[in-house]
């Protein structure tokens, strides 16, 4: 019985060996649904051998993930549309009752947000947050496969939904679950192409991960180009060049999906930006105003820089006060539920909300600040008021559209960074993208009603385009919030006004510039340092030093190790305790040089063969040691060591001092070292 078990053992570990050729579709374990699993096997397998005639089977993997992917965002877009025209007609019919309307229009968002967090605390506590910190530990290399579950994908998908349908009122945006939802729907993709495909490598699922991070903020707004960029600079520390075109294919699959959801939908006619916008072509800026769009780049930068400050510190202060972790661990529903009965109570139209032009959801917020023509003067003509219909709720107050303006910066300030420690599904990039669209479009006001009173003509001034200084304020305050430069194009593939690339990048260029001045965490950065995830960029701007750490300091205790000379009882005890793949082979345990080391599905072979054969064999006669291609020192630090298991694709990089073995080191090795040093923060 005991040999029986052994070679069941031998034959199953010898199945999940990455050398092994063998398909997982011709494994034939016992299972329930034997019939039914047999006959979803064979399928796959005629399909593997039809569809591998034409590409590989992964290329349909990254098609159908573009494909999924946009499905889901039309999905959800479409259901969050149906929520807020529900809020919007409830609102209207109670009109001429204040109390009721007040009622109506807390409440709603307030349980929309009660029931969000409490769905995904008690359903799955992974699926609240952005979850872009914990895509980029995992494309990094890490592996969490609880944020990659089918309960997470449910959990965040019903629950991005409620938080959407809260409207601007809880001013939050849904790029950041989203590219999650999509690397998740990639991890699955991937398990199903491992299935169906032999052979396949190791690193395909990271791959995946690395597309599906660009799939979804394709599927999101329309814009691939921009997508894979976003993959490149967010998620990717080590983007690698054969990631290039199958992103681009994914992205290419994703966007045209999702327009031609949109296009069937009659939300659009044809193919077009998401945020059409009429810029004058024939003079879209004057060549002075660079100069402008370059004083807006810094004063975006300093804003940021201001933002990112109170984001860290009302991160710090949720888990340094009682009452605050008491509620955010136990009652988090009631906790939404106060927030956004507070946010929605500042926004009531009747009171503050008529200067912050709360009536508006995201998408109309974003279509307004961008509008080229001048508030300024339409606010004081009664035939330009008539016709500008996006003017109505920002000038509905009766006051100079400045105050409207300056009054929805202050107050959404202080409100997005109290929304960012909400317990529920939900995305930052958006808001920050248009509170930058509304800082530009307050400073292109200003600079059209001083080139209306000053020295220059009245054609001039009346060619300056407010809405050029929004594009430009919300690409770079967005791009100076999470230190990239993939808002700059965002920016332009959402509008479709490339005449204003030059002025666009310049502002985001400079805005970076300031932004990342003494080596200050971006937002993801912050995120991941305050939830000590051991993603070692952020780390590296937390600390500097800390990834400097010698090798040597934070190895754990020596694993196993076989010398040359072993026998069978040897290798017996190391196969039962241990679950590496790759075991270190030494010339003895006295003089601990490194020889090599040999795979566990080997040792399994040789054990085998010890059961057949009547004299007893050594390890060095029967399993072949293979050579070490990269060998670390103690000195080494753990930034190197992390870099070369990320660009070799190594399982095992072993650890020598004078050719002697010290150690070794795996991903949940490398991973232990990393949570340690992020505790150290």
């Amino acid at each position: 019985m005991k040999s029986l078990d052994e070679d069941n053992n031998w034959e199953q570990e010898n199945r999940s060996d990455t050398s092994h050729n063998k398909s997982p579709l011709l494994a034939d374990p016992w299972k329930p649904c034997r019939r039914s699993r047999v006959f979803v096997k064979e399928c796959l397998l005629k399909l593997r051998c039809c569809s591998g005639t034409v590409c590989g089977i992964e290329w349909y993997g990254y098609a159908a993930l573009g494909i999924l992917t946009a499905i889901l965002s039309f999905l959800m877009d479409l259901s969050v549309t149906k929520l807020l025209r529900a809020h919007q007609w409830l609102y209207t019919k109670l009109e001429g009752n204040s109390l009721l309307q007040f009622f109506c229009w807390t409440l709603y968002p307030a349980c929309l947000c009660a029931v969000a967090s409490s769905f995904s605390h008690n359903i799955c506590p992974f699926s609240t947050g952005s979850g872009i910190p914990e895509v980029r530990t995992m494309v990094a290399g890490i592996q969490m496969p609880h944020y990659l579950s089918l309960t997470n994908m449910f959990t965040k998908f019903l629950g991005l939904i409620c938080t959407l349908a809260a409207g601007s009122t809880l001013f939050l945006g849904k790029v950041g679950p989203f590219v999650h939802l999509s690397t998740m729907v990639g991890s699955y993709l991937s398990n199903l192409c491992t299935l169906i495909q032999a052979n396949k490598k190791e690193e395909a699922a990271g791959e995946m991960l690395v597309v599906a991070a660009a799939v979804g903020v394709a599927s999101c707004f329309g814009a691939p180009i921009s997508g894979v960029l976003f993959s490149v600079e967010v998620m990717s520390f080590h983007f690698a060049v054969k990631n290039y075109y199958p992103c681009f294919f994914s992205v290419t699959c994703g966007a045209m999906t999702f327009r031609l959801f949109s296009v069937w939908s009659g939300d659009i006619e044809t193919f077009q930006a998401l945020f059409p916008t009429d810029f004058p072509t024939a003079l879209p800026f004057f060549p002075l105003e660079i100069l402008l769009f370059a004083f807006l780049g810094l004063l975006c930068g300093a804003m940021s820089r201001c933002y990112l400050f109170c984001h860290r510190w009302i991160l710090q202060f949720t888990k340094t006060n009682r009452v605050l972790v008491k509620m955010l661990t136990t009652e988090k529903g009631v906790y939404s539920g106060m927030v956004a009965f507070l946010l929605a109570s500042l926004t009531f139209p009747h009171s503050a909300g008529q200067y912050m032009a709360s009536k508006y959801t995201m998408k109309q917020l974003l279509t307004s600040l961008l509008d080229s023509r001048h508030w300024f003067s339409q606010s004081h003509n009664a035939s330009f008021g008539l016709e500008a219909e996006h003017l109505l709720e920002w000038s509905s107050s009766g006051t100079p559209i400045y105050l409207p303006l300056s009054v929805f910066l202050f107050m959404k300030l202080w409100m997005l960074v109290l929304a960012c420690t909400l317990p529920l599904p939900a995305g930052y990039f958006m808001p920050v993208f248009i509170y930058g669209a509304a800082f530009g479009r307050l400073l292109g006001e200003g600079v059209a009603y001083v080139s209306s009173t000053g020295v220059t003509s009245g054609w001039q001034w009346t060619s300056i385009n407010p809405g050029g200084y929004a594009l430009a304020g919300a690409a770079a305050l967005s791009g100076a919030v999470t230190h990239t430069l993939s808002p700059a194009l965002l920016a332009l593939e959402l509008t479709g006004q490339f005449s204003h690339a030059v002025p666009v990048l310049l502002a985001t260029l400079l805005a970076n510039a300031v932004a990342r001045s003494g080596h200050r965490p971006s937002f993801y950065d912050a995120l991941s340092i305050s939830k000590r995830l051991p993603h070692l960029p952020s780390l590296i701007k937390a600390c500097p030093r800390l990834p400097s750490t010698p090798v040597g300091q934070v190895l754990g205790a020596k694993s196993v190790q076989l010398q040359k000379a072993a026998g069978p009882v040897e290798v017996q005890q190391v196969v039962n305790s241990s679950t590496e793949i790759q075991i270190p082979v030494v010339e003895s345990h006295e003089s601990q040089i490194l020889l090599g080391f040999v795979l566990r599905s080997e040792l399994l072979m040789f054990l085998r063969h010890c059961k057949t054969e009547t004299m007893e064999k050594y390890l060095d006669e029967v399993c072949c040691i293979h050579p070490t291609s990269v060998l670390l020192s103690p000195h080494s630090s753990v930034q190197e060591a992390h870099t070369i298991l990320s660009l070799t694709g190594a399982q095992t990089l072993f650890v020598t001092d004078r050719g002697r073995l010290v150690g070794f080191i795996t991903w949940p090795e490398m991973k232990r070292i990393l949570e340690d040093l992020a505790k150290e923060i």
